[in-house]
């Protein structure tokens, strides 16, 4: 089913479709969670927060997803518990008030980089495949030997030089978007 079916239902919050993406999408939260510092009442929250994220985004904005629904809901998982990870550090537990408020704000600014995330990536669907696949081996932490022995390249030094103007033509495209001022860190 196309990711619009699903969007409406949460939307609507038909339970029967609720419990199909619990079912198909859960798990390989669970797991993920799990591998990552967290339990099982987090990755419970976490996946509720993404649904609740996702319905509320599609209420306001009529979002599209352009990739398949279950990526979509783990990428916001995935984010939503990277976020959660940064805050264990700094959260202040003794305030109610501060705790209420810093959730809000919270929840903002999930949705906020959920935002960022879609914009980057659909700019970088938008620049050569030569760059695509150069970038996303940069951003894979691979090295450039490596980078070098799997493309064309003859030297590291040509490698970094493309990574340079592949970065560069991306940042472009990021701040032509008319989304990108509303999408800036203050």
């Amino acid at each position: 089913m196309d990711s619009s079916f699903y969007l409406n239902a949460l939307e609507k919050g038909d339970s029967k479709v609720i419990s199909r993406i619990y079912k198909i999408n859960f798990s390989q939260v669970k797991r993920f969670i799990l591998q990552n510092k967290g339990g099982m009442e987090d990755a419970e929250d976490i996946f509720q927060k993404a649904l609740l994220q996702i319905a509320v985004r599609h209420r306001k904005e009529g979002i599209v997803i352009k990739s398949s629904f279950d990526a979509y809901l783990f990428t916001v998982c995935k984010n939503l518990w990277r976020r959660e990870l940064n805050n264990r550090k700094t959260r202040v537990t003794n305030n109610e008030i501060v705790e209420q408020v810093s959730e809000a704000r919270d929840n903002a600014s999930a949705i906020i980089e959920q935002k960022r995330h879609e914009l980057f990536l659909e700019k970088l669907n938008e620049i050569s495949d030569n760059c695509k696949n150069i970038l996303s081996m940069f951003f894979a932490k691979i090295s450039y030997a490596e980078i070098v022995e799997s493309t064309e390249y003859n030297s590291e030094t040509v490698v970094r030089q493309r990574v340079f103007k592949c970065k560069k033509k991306l940042t472009e495209l990021i701040k032509k978007d008319e989304r990108y001022n509303s999408l800036r860190e203050l």
